[in-house]
């Protein structure tokens, strides 16, 4: 099947770069989803919307004379479906506890300098002569 501007084709992320993601189309080509083009709100990450081996909906934007590919998942959906959401994504036991290693200190740290503030902090406050 020729990919024409216009298709609205079903592809398979390939790879992710800063700048969009790689879909392999039926008939074995690549084309590029530009990050613009990925959602209608702001894509900071495009990891937090694709992985690779997603299989995503794309229309087909553009077809240069060089034969790449230009695609979009936001136009490729119809006016009446759900936007396309980032992905919500559970964080590694090492990210947990690394997260609470670091809250644990700072808690500790607080309540070091409350504790110091409370004996007077530059000595015993009492002097003899």
């Amino acid at each position: 099947m020729p990919v024409e501007v216009g298709n609205v084709l079903e592809g398979v992320v390939t790879g992710i770069a800063n700048f969009g993601a790689f879909v392999q189309l039926p008939g074995g080509e690549t084309g590029l989803v530009h990050i613009s083009e990925v959602a209608d709100e702001y894509v900071k990450d495009i990891n937090q919307f694709l992985k690779v081996n997603d299989r995503i909906t794309v229309k087909v934007i553009s077809v240069d004379a060089r034969g790449k590919i230009g695609l979009s998942i936001r136009q490729a959906r119809d006016p009446g479906e759900r936007p396309f959401r980032r992905r919500r994504f559970e964080p590694s036991f090492e990210e947990k506890l690394s997260r609470f290693l670091k809250e644990s200190e700072e808690v500790q740290q607080s309540l070091r300098r409350s504790l110091d503030a409370k004996r007077g902090g530059r000595g015993s406050g009492r002097r003899f002569f």
